[in-house]
């Protein structure tokens, strides 16, 4: 090697940018099941409620929403459990069933509007921080990390399915900008 190679051209440095990366999402992921259970104890829900609607606004947000079959997949819970645990969001107002417009036959789990405006007053302060905290990173950064992040989902699915977990990438497959 050079010494006009880049940093991160050289092999240690480029291992350190991925424990780096790592560490990052490591970090990130403590700091969201926190703050997820903040708004669970704050709104009498179980760290499996929040799962639930966790799964419930993703794979929504990605035109994929779930029934109550691949929810209850998802958290690997039995059938009796989810219907259980469905019927709690419902009484509780953070989801709603409609009929899947695509097949009548099946019913869809959806964010009802309660639950909507419950998050949105909860999350709409570490929404406007976060985009306070970006607003000087510039949109090629932004880009690379969404596909830095996109690949990481990937490979943590990937691992998932070699786990013995089932296929869910339909459930969360992302938009892509």
């Amino acid at each position: 090697m050079t010494d006009d190679m880049p940093d991160s051209a050289r092999p240690d440095a480029r291992a350190r940018l991925e424990a780096d990366i790592s560490a990052d999402v490591r970090a990130m992921t403590v700091a969201s099941e926190q703050i997820g259970r903040t708004f669970g104890a704050l709104h009498d829900l179980s760290p499996n409620d929040f799962q639930a609607l966790m799964h419930v606004m993703v794979a929504d947000t990605n035109g994929t929403p779930l029934t109550a079959g691949e929810l209850g997949s998802l958290l690997g819970l039995s059938s009796a459990a989810v219907t259980y645990l469905v019927e709690r969001m419902l009484t509780s107002g953070h989801i709603r069933r409609e009929a899947d417009p695509s097949d009548r036959r099946k019913v869809i789990l959806r964010y009802d509007d309660h639950g909507l405006e419950v998050a949105r007053e909860f999350f709409a302060p570490l929404g406007q921080r976060t985009a306070r905290a970006l607003r000087d990173v510039p949109d090629a950064d932004l880009a690379a990390a969404h596909r830095v992040f996109a690949v990481l989902i990937d490979s943590m699915q990937s691992h998932y399915e070699d786990l013995g977990g089932k296929n869910i990438r339909h459930l969360t497959a992302r938009r892509t900008t």
